[in-house]
């Protein structure tokens, strides 16, 4: 390096310099002095702010500028976490069964702890990701539908009952379980004997698996169940071929090019009359769902779509959209 130097004097030549890329270090002081007889209450710099509160609270244990608001609830908390479970147990049993994500089902059946005091928010949500039409408590099938089995929770009964855990389990064992299922639905106790000696035990401390019979796909976890009744009837098939029918014409819009707000006028064909009548029924809610301010049941070859006709063969419909 010493010798690179000698030569770059020797040469005359000077060692070029590079620019310094611009910064906003200049700009900070004007907009600290602009904002600072606005709030002078502000740090020079994020860095020293203190860190916020829960409900808003400050530092020094006064209310914030939140007031209260935000507040953590840990019982939403914990509706929210089990909400998730039970979409996650639904969606497990609707793929093991095979049938479409699109494809509505009439019901599912939930058994959980906590289920009954969700609110009807929250079991609507579950309704909505599992498409369901409807979702109820699992014990509302009555025992015709639904085989139940208790088992002992081994480790939430060996922290109470150490040495005796066995002679509990062997009691859990030997009660019916229909009626343990019963008394611990949605957070109750039950009581069994062991010994000659009446034992209580919470929800807890027990695992309860209740397993809807044929024609359901169930899917179970840690005692909470969920359970998908997979009977299709014709107007749930229907507004199946309809999910179909948005998800293709969505597809068709994104190949277009089209934007997400642009409107389009639609033509559509059908050969098989099922799907014709389907598109027929929820012709307002496919149309809503893509956009279109016209939704034409015609030939679609003299429609003219500026996206080309599409087919799909599986449905054995034909389409073309145009945008207006």
């Amino acid at each position: 390096m010493a010798k690179k130097k000698q030569a770059a004097r020797k040469t005359g030549k000077a060692k070029p310099t590079r620019k310094r890329r611009p910064t906003t270090r200049k700009r900070q002081p004007t907009t600290d002095a602009l904002v600072a007889p606005v709030r002078p209450d502000l740090p020079d710099s994020v860095h020293l702010c203190e860190w916020p509160s829960v409900g808003g609270a400050d530092a020094t244990g006064g209310a914030g500028a939140a007031g209260g608001a935000g507040r953590y609830d840990p019982v939403l908390a914990e509706q929210v976490a089990l909400v998730r479970r039970l979409v996650e147990l639904g969606r497990s049993a609707r793929t093991a069964s095979k049938v479409r994500t699109r494809q509505p089902l009439g019901r599912a059946l939930v058994g959980a702890p906590g289920w009954a005091s969700l609110p009807d928010e929250l079991r609507a949500q579950v309704a909505d990701e599992l498409n369901v039409q409807s979702v109820a408590a699992l014990g509302s099938a009555g025992g015709e539908l639904v085989d139940v089995t208790v088992k002992p929770n081994f480790r939430a009964l060996g922290k109470r009952f150490g040495a005796g855990t066995k002679a509990v389990a062997a009691a859990v064992a030997a009660t019916d379980p229909a009626g343990l299922a019963a008394a611990v639905r949605d957070g109750g106790s039950t009581t069994v004997t062991v010994d000659g000696a009446p034992v209580a035990l919470s929800g807890d401390e027990l695992v309860v698996t209740e397993t809807p019979r044929s024609g359901w796909a169930v899917a179970a976890d840690a005692g909470e169940t969920v359970a998908l009744d997979l009977t299709v009837t014709p107007e749930l098939r229907r507004a199946g071929i309809a999910r179909e029918v948005v998800r293709l014409v969505q597809d068709a819009r994104k190949a277009s090019g089209l934007e997400m707000t642009d409107r389009i006028a639609l033509t559509w064909s059908a050969s098989e009359p099922e799907v014709a009548e389907a598109v027929r029924e929820h012709a307002a809610a496919v149309a809503g769902e893509v956009l279109a301010t016209s939704f034409t049941e015609g030939s679609v070859g003299s429609a003219g779509g500026v996206s080309g006709s599409r087919r799909d063969d599986e449905l054995g419909l034909e389409f073309s959209l145009a945008k207006v």
